[in-house]
């Protein structure tokens, strides 16, 4: 969506060492899953706000990790919601020629952007506890199987 925006969420220190304690891999899975999880709330106000007569539209609305090409590779992580390939979805939310503007996304993101951020340090805790706990079974597995 054109004028995406980004945040920076500062005072996590201590979540970003125990994520660096972590395998880089499963650190970016950590971050990918509370990315997720916090954005869908954002993505269902927008299914809910798209016009519906437009059930493409509303169908394609999703939260993703994945880049979209056009932009360079970077080793944060990037989650987007919004509709997907959709060419109509920035006329549905904008306007054109023939109708006016149906907004979806704005709405939903004026909404919901309060409760994006509040909390994200306790799902990232929570997220790198079980990262933790599966890496400490698999190890177990792993020393008991070998000897």
């Amino acid at each position: 969506m054109a004028g995406s925006k980004h945040f920076r969420v500062d005072g996590l220190r201590a979540v970003n060492d125990a994520l660096g304690q972590l395998p880089k891999a499963t650190g970016r899975n950590v971050l990918r899953r509370v990315a997720v999880a916090r954005l869908e709330p954002i993505a269902e106000a927008m299914r809910e706000n798209a016009p519906v007569h437009a059930s493409d539209l509303r169908d394609s609305i999703t939260v993703t990790t994945k880049r979209p090409r056009r932009h360079r590779k970077v080793s944060e992580v990037e989650a987007y919601a919004g509709p997907g390939q959709q060419p109509q979805a920035h006329l549905q939310e904008f306007g054109a020629p023939q109708h006016g503007p149906q907004p979806f996304a704005r709405p939903a993101w004026d909404a919901e952007k309060e409760n994006l951020l509040p909390g994200v340090g306790e799902d990232l805790w929570a997220e790198i506890d079980k990262a933790a706990a599966r890496l400490a079974r698999k190890t177990a597995r792993l020393a008991a199987k070998g000897s």
